[in-house]
């Protein structure tokens, strides 16, 4: 990828979306710019887990004011990702597309344990190196996150389905605080942390931190009243607590340091807190700054310098899933070997380190294979299954839903993908990664034989040796199998025999760079033929 100075990470967070800009100096990130505006998603959930229309119009709207700021910037130093409010309505896709156009880049809505994994590796790259172990808790418009690691490596990372807005709107609908709502607030926060505080305690921490709005807020406001000096203690959110029941609103006139735009979510935020404090026993908070996009906007540093963690998920999925390395390996060279040839007269000006689909088949490649440690028979599901649902640090949901589709599709019957619906780039990934492992079925080091693939507005072309098919019958007899595969989704895969001569010189050229027009996914039941020549 290619180096970039300026980069920046866009949060659509369930309370507010944030735009950050940081300038990057010897692996350092140092702020340049940062947009902030209460959009408040998670308050915009219907009671069906819908986005309704006008939270979904402030949204565009504030979106579009980034897109403008980003104008310029090259999509490989943007990053933009979307938290839980995105991550439970049911209008999250149709809503994405409209805000992709706004932004003028792609987001992403990411798991609550990447987000986690995000907002530690912000926090710890602004906190002193230490040896100890930290706990970071981020309590959210939506989740709320817990984070237990050294330096800039996690040991736990949880999210529960608690946060600010949600809280407020359930408990505090009316705005109104009492000590019964309050209570009750508590409680089911502390049902909540049930889940995660037997891990927390088990692993222990010598040091806590808090991160993001809710708890910059509240701290605020303790300093602003006296409470405490610096960060959160018991007894500051004690006192805290009684001052809000007691004035019975979160009235910035009548609680000192309550901005008006915390206000709508203080309660929900404070009870949470409350509960935090007490179940994990926490003594003192220190407060951070940073929050997740910072995590996303070092994340995007590390992919820019060759630092990317979904690299070292991928390397720990294959060891945990006990995958054949050598036969990865050898897939994974053919399927880009045929991809790059099929993209190279396609006018695309783009390095191969720069090619987020190269890339996305490059890791299909070596995970295909994950099922197998499940059963033999229609591996190529369980692989797609494990890819879908797995905890997969540095991949948001949309690219493991993607990579799963790849994997799903690279056996078996093509007619199993119209329903999940592979996108048209997608297709060109299938082809290689089935023609790949195809061709090496029989998993050694054998030399392959010289090979053309091209590509047409039909469908795809393969031209191996004569003599090579002749003495390799199984193989010959899978391609023919392979040409109706594709015939049943209405695109053409044909096998071109050719003479020694005509090998000679494919053999010359390798995988010669075709002059390929890479097909659309035909509409359903169109047939454009298929067959072997």
């Amino acid at each position: 990828m290619a180096r970039h100075e300026t980069l920046a990470a866009v949060d659509l967070g369930s309370n507010s979306l944030h735009l950050f800009i940081g300038r990057v100096v010897d692996g350092q990130v140092y702020p340049l710019d940062s947009l902030r505006e209460a959009v408040r998603l998670g308050a915009g959930l219907t009671a069906d887990k819908r986005i309704d229309r006008a939270t979904q119009a402030r949204a565009l709207e504030t979106l579009g004011k980034f897109g403008e700021r980003l104008r310029g910037f090259p999509r490989q130093a943007v990053r933009a990702v979307g938290t839980n409010a995105l991550r439970v309505a049911k209008n999250a896709p149709q809503f994405l597309r409209d805000a992709r156009a706004a932004l003028g880049f792609p987001i992403e809505v990411i798991a609550g344990r990447e987000e986690a994994r995000l907002i530690y590796l912000g926090v710890a790259h602004t906190l002193p190196k230490a040896d100890h172990r930290r706990l970071v808790v981020d309590v959210g418009g939506g989740s709320t996150e817990f984070i237990i690691g050294t330096g800039l490596e996690t040991q736990l990372t949880e999210s529960l389905y608690m946060g600010c807005v949600s809280y407020s709107l359930k408990y505090f609908p009316d705005g109104e605080i009492d000590k019964p709502r309050m209570k009750a607030a508590e409680l089911a926060a502390r049902q909540e942390l049930a889940a995660v505080v037997p891990a927390c305690r088990a692993l222990g921490w010598q040091e806590s931190i808090g991160s993001s709005g809710t708890v910059q807020a509240i701290e605020s406001i303790l300093i602003e009243n006296g409470y405490v000096a610096q960060g959160i203690t018991p007894e500051g959110l004690d006192r805290l607590r009684s001052l809000a029941i007691k004035q019975g609103r979160a009235d910035p006139e009548r609680i000192p340091g309550l901005r008006s735009s915390r206000a709508a979510v203080f309660a929900g935020g404070l009870a949470i807190l409350v509960a935090v404090f007490d179940e994990l026993g926490i003594e003192r908070m220190a407060i951070s700054e940073s929050a997740l996009r910072h995590g996303v906007l070092y994340d995007l540093l590390g992919r820019v310098e060759h630092r990317d963690m979904r690299g070292t998920t991928v390397a720990q999925f294959m060891r945990r899933y006990h995958v054949d390395a050598a036969q990865a390996e050898r897939v994974r060279q053919l399927s880009l070997r045929v991809y790059d040839a099929l993209l190279a007269d396609q006018s695309v000006d783009r390095a191969a380190e720069d090619d987020p689909d190269r890339q996305l088949l490059d890791w299909a490649a070596c995970l295909a294979e994950v099922g197998l440690s499940i059963a033999h028979a229609q591996y190529h599901k369980h692989s797609a299954y494990v890819l879908s649902n797995a905890d997969m640090p540095g991949f948001s949901r949309m690219e493991q839903q993607r990579l799963a589709r790849v994997v799903l599709a690279h056996r078996g019957k093509l007619g199993k993908m119209e329903d999940p619906g592979l996108e048209d780039d997608d297709w060109r990934l299938v082809f290689a990664l089935r023609l790949a492992s195809l061709i090496l079925r029989n998993r050694t080091d054998a030399p392959l034989p010289p090979l053309r693939v091209t590509a047409d507005t039909a469908g795809y072309t393969l031209e191996l040796p004569r003599e090579w098919l002749e003495e390799n019958p199984l193989t010959e007899a899978a391609l023919e199998a392979e040409s109706g595969s594709w015939k049943a989704v209405g695109m053409k895969f044909a096998v071109t025999r050719v003479t020694e001569r005509r090998a000679a010189q494919i053999a010359k050229l390798e995988v010669v760079p075709a002059r390929a027009v890479i097909p659309a996914k035909p509409a359903p039941g169109h047939d454009r033929g298929a067959g072997t020549q």
